[in-house]
């Protein structure tokens, strides 16, 4: 469902991500492991077509995308949650959920889409600037999962939320694979959270892919080394 292939990108004259390569199965959850400044940002902007690539692939669905602006992206099936969520403050919950059915056939918000997020419902008519952290993620999730995506990328979720929070965002990732059946890739620092909706992890360090494991078969101490500053 996503193909990567030698990613290459630039920040000006230096070059950021070192020909990253990964795929992502339909219906599988990736979880991309690393610590601050180590690519993951440049990642998921490079895959969302706000970073340029200098060279290499990207494919959706076995739709080369890499040379798309993010608008087209998203039209071919890919969804971004950015880091710090990017909400709209001064529109309500609903509208939040709404500017993501610019170009649904269906112009109302999806029935699930509460029953996955039922904070959001209550607060539906509140200025998503008054939720709190763990609410503006939710809303987030439910803005980019009206696109209805092949691929969701998710770039550092649980920042700056509290834990019992964290463990309803991963109740719902769970729930969205089982009703929608998509593809979700997740940057993160929370071993815990990627340990619970990742199937594979891999950790990026200094732009370049340096460990791939099944979450079975990950050892823990071994991605808390990388993990540890």
């Amino acid at each position: 469902m996503l193909k990567v292939s030698n990613l290459v990108v630039n920040y000006g004259q230096s070059e950021a991500l070192h020909g990253i390569s990964f795929a992502a199965q339909r219906n599988e959850a990736v979880a991309i492991m690393g610590r601050n400044g180590m690519g993951k940002t440049t990642l998921f902007k490079s895959l969302m077509g706000v970073l340029p690539l200098r060279s290499g692939s990207v494919e959706v669905d076995g739709v080369e995308v890499g040379k798309d602006e993010s608008y087209r992206r998203v039209a071919k099936g890919i969804a971004y949650v950015p880091q710090g969520r990017m909400i709209f403050p001064t529109l309500t919950v609903q509208e939040n959920i709404e500017t993501g059915l610019e170009n649904a056939r269906v112009k109302k918000v999806p029935e699930e889409i509460y029953a996955l997020f039922p904070v959001l419902w209550d607060m539906r008519r509140r200025k998503g600037g008054n939720l709190s952290g763990g609410q503006q993620q939710q809303l987030a999730i439910a803005r980019a999962l009206v696109t209805e995506p092949k691929v969701l990328l998710l770039d550092e979720p649980t920042e700056g939320i509290q834990p019992s929070i964290i463990k309803d965002i991963a109740k719902a990732l769970n729930e969205i694979r089982k009703i929608r059946q998509i593809t979700i890739v997740v940057s993160e620092q929370v071993l815990s959270f990627a340990m619970d909706v990742a199937d594979r992890l891999f950790v990026i360090e200094g732009g370049r892919l340096v460990h791939e494991s099944a979450r079975a078969d990950t050892d823990e101490a071994h991605i808390k080394q990388f993990l540890s500053v």
